[in-house]
């Protein structure tokens, strides 16, 4: 006699909590629904407390003129231009720091993350020292440290016509002042476009050689040539084609004028404070990463490599690095979005980005508090989840695969 299953049992309205098929979509869609509610008071409040106040939600005021000068600035700014493009230099200003600021964090970090855990017990007691200062002090503090050490060590822009020998234009082309540093800036000249584009060409090249190295290395064991290669490929094209064009591009030094210098480039004491105290301090942070990353890796790939001859710095170049970056690339992620969220900050030494201008100055003048924040805080989500995003599909990239 064959069983016969029963039909299962009809959807009732008891199972959305007895049920645990159910239950956690349940109250998933009841918090949602909550806080939702919670943000439509929340608007609705807000928008009653500005209309009693004579107030509209508007955003015409970037449109207004900004009436005040911003320095630096990647893009032309005229004091007449308006609120948006002050906005926009602003952004910029944020990037720059951002950018160079990782860059040096990434270079600090991973020297200091190594070496602290050197044989050498000097050095790596110099590197925990280091660690341990700058992660427990608030970076606030280290900025307005270094803003006041720039201030006390450089020279007035007035020394350079005195006999002051300590205020000397170093190789005649960088003159260090209590306004930041003076150094050569480049001519564009007919040509200069080819050997730009020849430099990035050979830029492009070196990425993917090191990746051709990279196969070669695990398909046949054998080591190309790494740093002279890459070093041929950074300077060789971009000075042949410099030479080719008949030297396009030339430099323009500053000179001493009647009260400050002329010509040139200025890198101004605020940013050279901000950029090299956050630089610093996640640093620390990312020493910290490097070495947990270094640490998970297990001692038995030390000594295999060790037996096979491999000398230490290729051991580490070539076996404990690449397994640690699977555990280091997720929290130094985290490290970029704290030190582009940390530039903020430059508002208390006087470098103008996104917070000193759109909500700062543009705020202050406009009274467009509640819509300048509300841009403010936009702006920087988007370049956090540019971050995020650049930052997870090189992660993917070093991620274990699976044959």
């Amino acid at each position: 006699m064959s069983m016969v299953e029963a039909p299962p049992p009809g959807f009732k309205l008891s199972m959305l909590i007895n049920d645990s098929r159910y239950r956690g979509y349940t109250f998933q869609t009841i918090a949602f629904i909550a806080l939702m509610c919670l943000a439509a008071v929340m608007v609705m409040n807000a928008a009653a407390n500005l209309e009693r106040l004579g107030k509209d939600i508007s955003f015409d005021f970037l449109w207004q003129g900004a009436s005040y000068d911003i320095y630096p600035q990647l893009i032309p700014f005229e004091s007449t231009d308006t609120h948006f493009r002050a906005a926009m230099v602003g952004v910029l200003n944020t990037l720059l720091v951002a950018f160079f600021g990782c860059i040096a964090a990434t270079v600090i970090g991973v020297i200091a993350g190594v070496l602290r855990l050197s044989n050498n017990w000097l050095i790596a007691k110099v590197m925990a020292i280091y660690v341990e200062i700058f992660r427990n002090v608030p970076v606030l503090l280290w900025i307005l440290l270094i803003m006041q050490i720039v201030a006390i060590s450089f020279n007035n822009p007035l020394d350079y016509r005195g006999e002051d020998p300590t205020a000397t234009v170093v190789w005649g082309m960088f003159a260090f002042t209590t306004l930041g540093i003076y150094m050569p800036a480049p001519v564009w000249n007919p040509g200069s476009g080819v050997v730009v584009a020849v430099f990035i060409a050979s830029i492009i090249a070196m990425f993917f050689y090191s990746r051709y190295r990279k196969k070669v290395l695990f398909d046949t064991g054998r080591i190309l040539p790494g740093f002279p290669v890459m070093l041929g490929l950074f300077f060789v094209p971009a000075l042949l084609a410099f030479f080719i064009m008949g030297r396009p591009i030339g430099l323009d030094y500053p000179a001493m004028g009647a009260f400050t210098f002329s010509g040139g480039a200025l890198i101004g004491g605020p940013f050279i404070a901000l950029w090299l105290a956050l630089s610093l301090y996640t640093g620390a942070f990312i020493a910290e990463n490097v070495r947990a990353g270094i640490l998970a890796i297990s001692k038995g790939q030390t000594e295999a490599a060790s037996a096979l001859g491999l000398r230490p710095n290729r051991t580490m170049s070539l076996v404990v690095l690449p397994q640690a970056l699977r555990v280091i690339i997720p929290p130094v992620i985290s490290q970029y979005l704290n030190l582009t969220k940390n530039s903020s900050l430059a508002a208390f030494i006087g470098y103008q980005e996104i917070t000193g201008t759109l909500m700062g100055i543009t705020l202050n003048q406009t009274g467009r508090s509640f819509e300048a924040v509300l841009l403010g805080m936009l702006i920087y989500l988007l370049i956090s989840l540019a971050i995020s995003f650049m930052g997870n599909l090189y992660n993917a990239s070093v991620k274990l695969k699976e044959r």
